[in-house]
């Protein structure tokens, strides 16, 4: 199996460990590739629409976004972890999903998306790590991935690991190894009924606009060279 594993912040905190626990869980025998955030993609959206008019190659971010997304459609299972931050996802992490806004089902979905394995790890002071799953769900959900799964914890006693008492630290590894077992074990995750449901609005929404144009735009030439639409 080859894993994914994109972290949102640089820092080797709480967020860092909890990756490590799971990955450690499923080193043995599986290629894993890891992306950290800002270093590997350092750049904001700027908003040129570029990728939407022409291609995510004229990205003018492609020399780093392009490796990530290559990345993610030749895994199996993706891995997304980040800390809380005001209620959400890092901005970091942020900017990379902006990145991939072109492969929505709303433009250019790519079908090898719809079957990915992904997981969320999040953690937060308290209980509110429920804001950056929501963040990277959207987008996963919008790429077309169903098989989504999120571990989220909140660490009550501090922000350092180490520092938590010992039946908390337990409580968080328990989680992570609990979950890392269901990977073990290859399977094919299938397109469930909300991806399938964003995809059947979608293409009539590309079918019925691809009619009215005189030059195909670039998002409907994509669903047309795939047999999704027709003429």
């Amino acid at each position: 199996m080859r894993i994914l594993a994109i972290t949102g912040t640089e820092v080797k905190g709480c967020t860092y460990r909890m990756k490590e626990i799971f990955l450690d869980s499923l080193r043995e025998g599986n290629e894993i590739v890891e992306y950290v955030l800002p270093r590997d993609c350092p750049k904001f959206c700027s908003g040129c629409k570029v990728c939407f008019l022409k291609s995510e190659h004229s990205c003018p971010h492609a020399e780093f976004v392009m490796p990530i997304w290559e990345g993610m459609l030749s895994a199996d299972l993706l891995v997304f972890a980040s800390p809380t931050y005001a209620l959400r996802t890092t901005g970091q992490m942020k900017a990379l999903l902006d990145h991939l806004c072109s492969h929505w089902m709303a433009h250019r979905p790519d079908e090898r998306m719809f079957h990915k394995k992904a997981v969320i790890l999040t953690n937060a002071i308290g209980p509110l790590y429920r804001g950056p799953q929501r963040d990277i769900a959207t987008s996963l959900l919008w790429l077309g991935v169903t098989d989504i799964k999120r571990v989220g914890t909140g660490l009550y006693e501090g922000v350092i690991l180490d520092e938590l008492s010992e039946k908390r630290r337990a409580v968080i590894t328990g989680k992570l190894k609990k979950l890392a077992r269901r990977y073990k074990r290859p399977y094919t995750a299938r397109k469930g009924l909300k991806v399938r449901a964003i995809f059947a609005f979608t293409r009539k929404l590309h079918q019925d606009m691809a009619r009215k144009e005189k030059v195909l735009s670039a998002d409907n030439q994509h669903w047309l060279d795939r047999g999704w639409i027709k003429l």
